[in-house]
């Protein structure tokens, strides 16, 4: 099949999916801004440092044990793919009972270093308690889900992604506008919203249609398959702590600069920025099989037509997501929250300039995607570090102490350009060394010849 029509192909039921797997927070944000105002929208944005985290430790579980999944389904090591399966719903109840008993230890100082004043303090242990309670139910969909994409099964995995945030919206309105509950509305139909999602997947892997199903007796530690999944699963957990931490930097900076509601325009702006990130990954999550499986298989045409597409199809979202963000920010940030002047001046002129340089963004996001894909895991890594902490992290402290609240803002876009030229340069040189139209002919004489010497 054409790469094109190929990639358009996957690319659908990944956005779907990955679009309702973040509309979670983005509700959230828009029913509380509106229905309980802006200091509790400036307390929610201090617990997204947290739930990123949560976040963190289901990718730790799910992608290690998704990816053990397909490697053994591919093997036709059925025994040892079910033995996967058992030991993945074991650590999630492992990983929750410890990850929510600590939270709850250490979840003042944790608030207040991710941000939260005596203003917002409420509203945010209000939302975490309820976020803590539940994190077994937020684990087990959200993991057992990427191994149902693992089985083959990525239109049922999207279809559930689909059910959970067709749960959340309603539940939101209910509980917050309806009810009068708040913040703790939200987090309640958070949590009932992953419960249902967490018994569907469960029911999932319990029927004749799933390909690895779940058997009681295979809920049972084995440290060879524990070890392997923590191993491939810790890449992206520490990134998605890192996350975290950043996160908690932009709150802690906001806080001194601007105040509460500096922090809740920041939710604002992160609730929209996510959702293109998140578009563009879901292109990543279609091209990278297709990279993968012909860089294994030397068709190096292939895997430049694919990345090709990919960095011009992820420009080309940048660059017209970067365009409406800049013509219209007013209407994107009331309609977060309509009330709060102060919080609209700041969520339009941080907006403005948090994303001035987003056409910047698609490329490299594809680009450390191709370097995940052929398995050049360091390179990939560091690329999806040097942005968020080693360039980003410094330009937090020092950009403030110039401009001020502007400062915060521009760290942003100043760390996209110069992460950037760093990814431009090392594709560049992976360009010429291994992607060249040269290599085709290269690889096809070598392999001509070792097919030769095998004859």
């Amino acid at each position: 099949m054409p790469v094109g029509k190929l990639i358009l192909r996957y690319y659908w039921p990944a956005f779907v999916g990955v679009i309702a797997n973040s509309l979670y927070n983005i509700i959230d944000r828009i029913f509380i801004g509106q229905g309980v105002g802006a200091a509790a929208l400036s307390g929610i944005t201090a617990v997204f440092p947290v739930m990123i985290i949560i976040m963190a430790f289901g990718m730790l579980i799910g992608m290690g044990g998704s990816v053990k999944l397909s490697i053994f389904l591919g093997e036709k090591k059925y025994d040892k793919a079910e033995k996967v399966l058992g030991n993945v719903v074991l650590l999630i109840f492992i990983v929750s009972f410890f990850v929510a008993g600590l939270g709850f230890i250490i979840k003042q100082p944790m608030l207040e270093l991710f941000g939260a004043t005596q203003t917002t303090m409420s509203y945010a242990n209000d939302y975490l308690n309820i976020i803590l309670f539940g994190i077994i139910f937020q684990m087990m969909g959200f993991s057992l889900n990427s191994l149902i994409r693992s089985e083959g099964n990525a239109r049922l995995a999207m279809i559930s992604m689909l059910l959970a945030a067709g749960i959340n919206i309603p539940l939101d309105w209910l509980f917050i506008i309806k009810f009068g509950w708040g913040v703790k509305g939200a987090a309640w139909a958070t949590i009932i919203s992953m419960s249902v999602l967490s018994l569907w997947v469960l029911i999932h892997f319990r029927s004749k249609r799933s390909v690895v199903p779940l058997k009681w007796h295979r809920i049972k530690y084995d440290h060879f398959i524990v070890k392997s999944m923590v191993a491939i699963g810790l890449a992206p957990f520490f990134m998605q702590v890192a996350n975290s931490f950043v996160q908690g930097i932009y709150n802690s900076q906001l806080i001194k600069y601007g105040g509460d509601l500096a922090v809740g325009a920041f939710g604002i702006i992160m609730s929209v920025v996510i959702l293109i990130i998140m578009s563009i990954i879901a292109l990543n999550m279609a091209s990278q099989p297709i990279i993968g499986y012909n860089y294994g298989a030397r068709n190096i045409s292939r895997v430049r037509q694919t990345l090709r597409f990919g960095m011009i199809a992820a420009t080309v979202l940048s660059v017209i997501s970067w365009a409406l963000l800049e013509l219209f920010p007013e209407p994107i940030v009331r309609l977060f929250n309509n009330e709060s002047k102060q919080l609209q001046e700041y969520g339009i002129q941080g907006l403005r300039i948090f994303v001035i340089m987003l056409p910047l963004v698609g490329f490299q996001i594809v680009i450390s995607n191709y370097f995940q894909s052929v398995g050049k895991a360091k390179v990939a890594a560091f690329l999806s570090l040097l942005r968020q902490v080693i360039v980003l992290s410094p330009l937090l402290f020092i950009f403030p102490n110039i401009w001020g609240l502007k400062g915060i803002w521009m760290a942003s876009p100043t760390a996209d350009t110069i992460a950037a030229i760093i990814a431009g340069t090392m594709m560049i040189r992976e360009w010429k060394k291994n992607l060249a139209p040269r290599k085709d002919s290269v690889l096809k004489s070598k392999n001509t010849k070792a097919q030769a010497a095998t004859q």
